[in-house]
């Protein structure tokens, strides 16, 4: 009988600690989505979202569908009116294909920008754009 109890007291406490981690979750908002297009003969396809969270915080997703054929050093960040700032540089790309998430600093404040940017660093020109909606 005392084990029975004992199962069932570790059952309910575990059952709790997860709906407290699931309910603490931050909850994402899709702030804005685009389409990429290559630029300077490369191919560059997929789905882009800037998502922020209730923490102020925001993340660039790239899409299942995200692929780019290649390029040495290639970066993802953002832009305006067809120019990419350097300044908000989130890192080398991780993978050619598939979905891939980046944290934006807070220093970056992603309302400032309308393009996401695949961008070869090596030869300072873009690879691919994406325009935000």
């Amino acid at each position: 009988m005392k084990l029975i109890l004992s199962a069932a007291l570790a059952l309910s406490l575990s059952a709790a600690a997860f709906t407290s981690l699931t309910t603490s979750a931050v909850a994402e908002t899709v702030a804005a989505s685009g389409t990429f297009t290559g630029a300077s003969e490369h191919i560059t396809t997929g789905v882009v979202q800037v998502i922020k969270q209730d923490d102020g915080s925001a993340l660039v997703v790239l899409g299942d569908d995200f692929s780019l054929d290649g390029a040495p050093d290639p970066r993802v960040g953002f832009g305006k009116d067809g120019a990419f700032v350097a300044a908000t540089d989130l890192g080398k790309l991780e993978n050619l294909n598939g979905k891939q998430v980046y944290k934006v600093p807070a220093s970056v404040n992603v309302d400032d920008f309308n393009e996401v940017y695949i961008w070869c660093l090596k030869f300072g020109v873009p690879l691919g754009v994406a325009a935000l909606q």
